[in-house]
């Protein structure tokens, strides 16, 4: 019986398979081979079959790699050179995730998380670390879809901008304007306006999960003298010319007793489901306002489930609708509502630590009560999509000539609104930063010289049910640029990272791992 063997050996510059090697061997002769019997077979008949082989195998290998124009080859080749060159960003940050994993570990094993790093636009790094299902042993990979919790968030504030730059949609007037059911707000006994740009800044003074004001206004006190507390050590320690410690930096995001205890709000374990956005107004249109619209931040993901109803009847689609369209025209196809009827492909499950400091399932929740606030999934790939959209069209801003560039997916007046900082504002993931509309913006800063040197970036972090994630665009301090040619864009690092874990805190490593590959990105 005549049997045909290929070798699955791989070309060493190509993905395709190797050239095939033929022998034809029959049972009796497989299991000598190399003995006196099987080195004669030398017939005609063979030696042709065998030269037809051989010819075939060349033919192969030519077509493979003789036309350099059409090789397959070509792509792998560039994109290896492009790896090699981050390849000592990619192993440190590889280490900084890896803390976060080896933290989040427990009796019964570790959940997952996934980062995605782009460089000047093009992807470089993308991981899954960990298990996207612990029980079925089911590993993340770059297509794992998580929960991106208050990431959202900036999602939502693109596609109002979109809506302002069409006409449909104007930030300054009462929210009552487009949404009549809102009730008209008072505060101290008068009647006062919430308007969406005030909303984008969390600046209205809806109340988030906690209800009680007195509780909010108590909480953010203390949260002050804290803060005053540590920038007097901080001073204290500079005035006696001792090395500063970590201590500092560390304490930038919230601790996770301060993340523990937000996660005790019972509305972020709502079941029900909300037909509409205009009805999930419901569960806080009739509370009354802890702060006097435009004065104080209050970070709050109630006021964006309003700015969602209010982009609703700005556009005259249901908000979901509005939402698919931005993310299928930015190719996020990836990007969905966080349902949980439909089957969708890569989905994590979400996990917590229990009292005793063991991971455990996360119960069913709804989260269609905040679709705008936090209620999408998404894979790091769409994210850094996202990221590069909008940096793309910041940094079209600053170009006088633009003849040989695409339009950027806002226009450049609407993307520098969009991250350009607001008073009176705040953010708990960096004390360095301020609030625009829909992300935190800490600006570009050296007070001394030979001191500490603040870059320019935009972040967003989440937290949701069983999830954690952040979001950060580094923009690149120069634009590289030819003499008399258009300088590519975007240029700078976009770092994302998701985790089926709540109560993680992220964004300091997101800017570590930006760093890292804006220095390799400089060599």
């Amino acid at each position: 019986m005549l049997r045909i063997f290929s070798s699955p050996r791989l070309c060493s510059r190509c993905p395709l398979p190797a050239p095939r090697q033929f022998s034809w061997t029959t049972p009796r002769q497989q299991r000598h081979v190399g003995s006196s019997t099987w080195s004669k077979c030398t017939s005609r008949s063979t030696t042709w079959i065998c030269g037809v082989g051989v010819g075939i195998a060349i033919a192969v290998g030519l077509k493979y790699n003789s036309d350099p124009a059409d090789s397959l080859c070509e792509g792998p080749v560039r994109k290896a050179e492009k790896t090699d060159k981050y390849s000592s960003a990619i192993r440190t940050s590889r280490e900084l995730v890896e803390r976060i994993q080896v933290g989040m570990q427990a009796e019964v094993g570790a959940p997952g998380l996934v980062v995605g790093v782009s460089v000047d636009g093009a992807q470089v790094w993308r991981e899954g670390i960990g298990y996207a299902d612990l029980e079925n042993r089911v590993p993340c990979t770059p297509e794992t879809v998580m929960r991106i919790a208050s990431i959202s968030k900036p999602l939502t504030s693109a596609a109002a901008a979109r809506l302002c730059e069409e006409g449909k949609l104007d930030l300054d007037v009462a929210v009552q304007k487009y949404v009549p059911e809102f009730p008209q707000k008072e505060y101290d006994g008068k009647n006062v306006t919430i308007t969406p740009r005030m909303i984008l800044s969390h600046l209205s003074g809806i109340r988030h999960y906690e209800k009680d004001a007195n509780k909010v206004k108590e909480d953010r006190e203390k949260a002050k003298r804290l803060l005053k507390e540590r920038e007097d050590q901080k001073r204290s320690v500079e005035n006696k010319d001792k090395p500063m410690t970590d201590k500092s930096s560390k304490n930038k995001e919230p601790t996770q007793a301060q993340k523990k205890k937000e996660f005790e709000q019972e509305e972020y374990y709502l079941m029900k489901n909300f037909e509409n956005v205009t009805q999930a107004l419901e569960l806080f249109k009739d509370d009354p306002l802890i702060f006097k619209p435009g004065t104080t931040f209050l970070y709050s993901t109630h006021a964006f489930t309003l700015l969602s109803a209010v982009m609703e009847q700005a556009a005259g689609q249901r908000f979901l609708d509005l939402m698919t369209n931005m993310f299928r025209e930015l190719g996020m196809l990836d990007t969905i509502p966080d349902e949980n009827d439909p089957i969708i492909y890569h989905r994590s499950r979400y996990y917590h630590l229990n009292k005793k400091g063991r991971v455990v399932n996360c119960p069913y929740v709804d989260n269609s009560y905040k679709w705008a606030g936090g209620g999408f999934l998404s894979t790091v790939g769409d994210l850094l999509l996202f990221g590069n959209a909008l940096l793309y069209s910041y940094q079209i801003a600053q170009l006088e000539n633009t003849r040989d560039l695409l339009p950027g997916f806002l226009k450049p007046k609407t993307a520098i609104e969009l991250w350009a900082p607001v008073d009176k504002t705040e953010a708990s993931w960096d004390k360095d930063g301020l609030y625009a509309q829909g992300w935190l913006v800490v600006e570009k800063e050296q007070k001394y010289g030979l001191c500490r040197k603040r870059r320019h970036y935009v972040s967003h972090t989440g937290g949701a049910v069983g999830a954690s994630s952040v979001l950060l665009v580094l923009p690149s301090e120069e634009m590289v640029q030819r003499q008399g040619q258009t300088p590519p864009l975007p240029q700078g690092v976009v770092v994302t990272i998701i985790a089926n874990m709540q109560s993680v805190g992220l964004n300091s490593t997101a800017l570590k791992i930006a760093h890292e590959f804006d220095r390799a990105r400089s060599v």
